[in-house]
């Protein structure tokens, strides 16, 4: 399994519209036959920072993940509403 931590922060005035985004992207994706989880979280210091934390079978999984209509239309509408960069971290399990 591989596990997906992807950070990101929305403009301040974007940060509802991005939720709205995400959480749609959310839904569509726990339903993907490799998913094993797939969470979406609001920083409770900065309501305009998010964390999306994804657990996948394997890489394949996440390659079929990324081809998805809903993933690419998050990936098209999502990039002018964030802040910066996403910052993305790929884990295995140890224990």
């Amino acid at each position: 399994m591989i596990t997906i931590v992807a950070r990101c922060a929305a403009r301040a005035e974007s940060a509802g519209d991005l939720e709205n985004l995400a959480l749609d992207l959310v839904r569509a994706s726990r339903s993907e036959a490799g998913n094993v989880s797939y969470d979406f979280y609001a920083d409770l210091a900065d309501p305009a920072k998010f964390t999306f934390i994804e657990v996948w079978k394997d890489q394949a999984a996440i390659e079929s993940h990324n081809a998805t209509p809903h993933f690419q239309g998050f990936v098209e509408k999502a990039g002018l509403l964030f802040a910066g960069p996403l910052e993305i971290s790929f884990y295995r399990k140890l224990s």
